[in-house]
């Protein structure tokens, strides 16, 4: 595979898990419990990170936001921010990566693209994370209160939203490692620019160069100066006479 096939095959990758993570953040069902009845079920409750809701049995929902930021539990706090540092990082990300890759014709050079595209991997590799994170903290207190004997009020079960934000996380981290790896080809191609025959072509030349000029300096110091030469010829006439 070449690598802009590789390339497109990672950002359409990263972009889906990206809309994944997105659509977890206002999605309902993050938790879900319902009270059955004999025959059907008489109310089904749920809630986000941003309220709790109940929904009869004949499709009437009753919801109610949460009152204040401060008055949350700390781990709502966290899920959101995580969930949102996810989403804005995924954008960025999307942003770097059409500019890095290999098909679009901004960037600069294959070396410049290749840098920018690794950075793009970085940062859907850090919005894996974070979804990731915010999801397994909010399914850990889940499953902490459900198995919990100690723990009297209503129990809630795994919803939608979770599984939605484990798959898009997964196929962020995946997109941005092979992002990654263009970083590597990019440095190995522009080292390739200069074959080793033709550096130790250049080696050779070199050396010869730096051997050739001693010698010359050499020959130039065993040769009389031409006043010397002129004197000595006069002489010679002179004795004669």
């Amino acid at each position: 595979m070449s690598s802009m096939a590789r390339e497109i095959m990672a950002f359409i990758l990263t972009t889906s898990g990206w809309v994944l993570v997105s659509s977890t953040l206002p999605t309902d069902y993050w938790k879900v419990s319902s009270i059955d009845g004999t025959v059907i079920t008489t109310a089904t409750f749920w809630s986000n990170l941003w309220k709790t809701c109940v929904t009869d049995s004949t499709g009437i929902s009753n919801c109610k936001d949460f009152p204040s930021m401060l008055a949350l539990d700390g781990y709502i706090q966290v899920c959101r921010g995580l969930m949102i540092a996810a989403v804005c990082l995924g954008f960025f990300g999307s942003v770097f990566a059409l500019i890095g890759m290999k098909c679009t014709k901004v960037g600069g050079l294959d070396q410049t693209k290749a840098r920018i595209v690794s950075f793009a991997g970085l940062n859907f590799v850090c919005t894996g994370l974070c979804s990731l994170t915010a999801c397994s903290l909010y399914a850990q207190r889940i499953t902490s209160e459900f198995f919990d004997p100690m723990y009297v009020a209503q129990k809630y079960e795994l919803g939608a939203a979770l599984f939605i934000g484990w798959a898009g996380s997964t196929l962020c981290i995946l997109g941005g490692a092979v992002f990654c790896l263009s970083l590597s080809e990019g440095m190995s191609s522009s080292s390739s620019l200069y074959p080793p025959d033709r550096k130790a072509f250049v080696n050779s030349g070199i050396s010869l160069m730096s051997r050739a000029a001693p010698q010359s300096q050499a020959s130039h110091a065993r040769r009389p100066p031409p006043d010397c030469i002129s004197s000595s010829q006069q002489f010679d006439k002179n004795a004669y006479v």
